[in-house]
């Protein structure tokens, strides 16, 4: 059978208010596809067969099955190549500008999927989303109207102090002060919105059969450039004591943030995010497993990993253990509990810039420089990912023993006394090349 669209009504489409929703049928490959039109009609409109009467309601059906049709053959022969379901939706785009901002949300939902899971990276695209509708002004944004010139005007904006309105987990709008982006983060923001639009295209355009819906692509002209050199976020020794040990009000986000960022550290870097996803079931044989919910889907191994709990995280994790996702509905409420809580705690040890990730960057750098572990050792015991060794990986069995070993040096750092080691200076009365401890 050919393909065809025409409109229908069906009695069981009744609404509650006894009204129908017009539907354009799309059908083809031996199924059928549905498009809601903006048209509803009533009983009066239509007749015992549901067909409609209404010569008005008619009209305007008409000249948009005409456009339709005529877009389908405008296909020719690469109507062959696309499913009942493709052709709907290119058929039900074709006539409307595609919204970044509704497409954002569809990405961001498709990222928070079982399938991906991949909700931490989803909030990089509502970062950009929210921003975007902050510089425009409205939520409703055409993907025509980012181009070159507006690129420029957006970095412009993202470069200044700015107030935003958001709503918070009570469902509040709260309104704070954003501020200006740093060379770096400006940098990452524009990377991302570049990854965002990206994924527009691929999921509208099908150049392997001729078919462009966003046929511009501004950052051919605009180019985000390099990243600045990585600003390093580690700290040493002592202050990674300062933390553990500090007092803190009882009951509070700031006493969340200490908490987590010390069982981060005793963990192997863990983030916080598998922390809240975390349940007595990831406790086997006293050792902490999970996957890495930030490059599960994409590693093989479902980046999993098996570490030791050594005794000082043993309190940490009955105390949170289970119970993050139950104080906190959504991750993105904890996030925002930790983002308040370092703040704090960044006051009482007095580092300005200091963050929960940087429990995982102090933990790798240590086991580096101060243990002397190999690169390699530290990889794995950090879950990273090792492009290098992507093949070698598939013949060897994972031994959490090298994973064991990085963990127990870096740890019996914090536990060791300060030490100070004795200065060398030259002694002029012997030759150049001598040298000799003098006490201090």
């Amino acid at each position: 059978m050919a393909t065809t669209v025409s409109a229908k009504i069906y009695e069981h489409h009744e609404k509650a208010d006894g009204t129908f929703n017009v539907k354009y049928v799309v059908y083809h490959k031996g199924e059928r596809k549905f498009i809601d039109s903006p048209h509803f009609v009533s009983r009066r409109q239509i007749n015992k067969d549901y067909e409609i009467k209404d010569k008005v309601i008619l009209k305007w059906i008409d000249e948009q099955l005409d456009d339709y049709r005529l877009f389908i053959s405008s296909l020719k022969h690469q109507i062959e190549f696309l499913s009942c379901e493709q052709l709907r939706d290119y058929v039900r785009d074709s006539d409307r500008e595609i919204d970044i901002v509704e497409f954002a949300n569809s990405h961001i939902e498709f990222l928070k999927s079982e399938e991906q899971n991949r909700e931490p990276y989803s909030r990089t695209f509502r970062k950009i989303k929210n921003s975007l509708i902050d510089y425009f002004g409205r939520d409703q944004i055409s993907v025509n109207e980012i181009h070159a010139n507006m690129l420029y005007d957006y970095e412009r904006f993202l470069k200044k102090s700015r107030v935003q309105t958001r709503i918070n987990q009570l469902g509040k709008e709260v309104t704070t002060m954003e501020k200006a982006l740093s060379k770096g983060g400006l940098q990452a923001h524009m990377r991302d919105l570049r990854t965002l639009f990206n994924e527009a295209r691929n999921k509208h355009n099908n150049e392997n059969i001729g078919l462009i819906k966003i046929k511009h692509y501004p950052f051919k002209q605009y180019k985000v450039g390099a990243p600045p050199p990585s600003r390093k976020r580690n700290i040493d020794i002592e202050l990674i004591r300062e933390i553990r040990d500090c007092k803190v009000p009882e009951g509070t986000r700031i006493e969340l943030a200490r908490d987590l960022f010390m069982l981060s550290f005793y963990l192997c870097g863990t983030n916080a995010v598998d922390f809240y996803h975390a349940t007595t079931a990831s406790i086997v044989k006293g050792r902490f497993e999970y996957n890495r919910s930030k490059t599960e889907s994409r590693r093989q191994d479902q980046a999993f990993i098996s570490i030791s709990i050594p005794e000082d995280a043993k309190p940490l994790l009955e105390k949170y253990l289970g119970k993050l996702n139950l104080r906190y509905g959504a991750y993105d409420y904890l996030d925002w509990a930790l983002h308040k809580g370092m703040k704090g705690l960044r006051e009482i040890v007095g580092h300005a810039e200091l963050t929960l990730y940087w429990a995982r960057h102090s933990f790798g750098t240590l086991a580096r420089n101060k243990c002397r572990m190999s690169v390699d050792d530290v990889a794995v015991a950090l879950n990273h990912i090792d492009n290098g060794h992507k093949t070698t990986d598939i013949y060897i069995d994972k031994d959490w023993s090298i994973v064991d070993d990085v963990q127990c040096q870096v740890i019996q750092l914090i536990k060791q006394p300060v030490y100070d080691p004795p200065a060398f200076h030259i002694d002029p009365t012997e030759s150049r090349r001598s040298m000799r401890v003098i006490s201090a």
